[in-house]
């Protein structure tokens, strides 16, 4: 095959490519969502555990294969109820492949370039280790309030906060050892 051929072949690749890039980020505009999540912990230094995820849901499964195969990371498995269900919940693939992704891609709806926009600062956050600080969670609660429309959270900002000061309290509190 001659050079150009191959030109040809790569430069058809990429448009393909480009084309279903912006298929999933059109398809995720409507159905896909960008969340974080507040777990209590007591094996953590801080009381929670936060972590962002990705995901999207559907009856047909073919959709969600594609976005798996694309992204080249997350998982998919099923309901009870007959749904499928796409996610990615591992920071490190988040932060190499679904910002990355999206950031490409983009976005034609405001609502999802301002949770998208929001999870990206959320991610930095965390990336440079300030979910592990009192004023890194303040932070980020700040930055989640309006994502997703507020949406429907397991655990309210009073709730986390509390939790985190009954935490600050208990370290200040506990008795120094000493050495013998």
């Amino acid at each position: 095959m001659s050079s150009a051929g191959n030109q040809q072949e790569r430069l058809e690749w990429r448009v393909m490519k480009e084309g279903i890039g912006y298929y999933l980020a059109g398809f995720t505009d409507g159905e896909g969502s960008f969340n974080l999540s507040f777990r209590p912990r007591n094996d953590y230094k801080m009381p929670w555990k936060i972590s962002l995820c990705f995901n999207i849901s559907q009856k047909d499964k073919v959709i969600l294969m594609l976005f798996k195969r694309y992204l080249g990371c997350g998982t998919l498995r099923s309901r009870p109820d007959g749904v499928w269900y796409y996610e990615v919940n591992d920071f490190g693939m988040i932060w190499e492949k679904i910002i990355p992704f999206f950031k490409e891609y983009g976005f034609l709806s405001a609502k999802k370039k301002r949770d998208f926009s929001k999870f990206c600062r959320i991610a930095e956050l965390i990336k440079n280790g300030e979910h592990l600080t009192e004023e890194g969670i303040k932070k980020i609660l700040e930055i989640r309030k309006d994502m997703n429309d507020g949406g429907k959270r397991k655990y309210t900002e009073k709730e986390i906060l509390q939790k985190l000061q009954e935490s600050s309290e208990t370290i200040r509190q506990a008795p120094c050892e000493s050495s013998g």
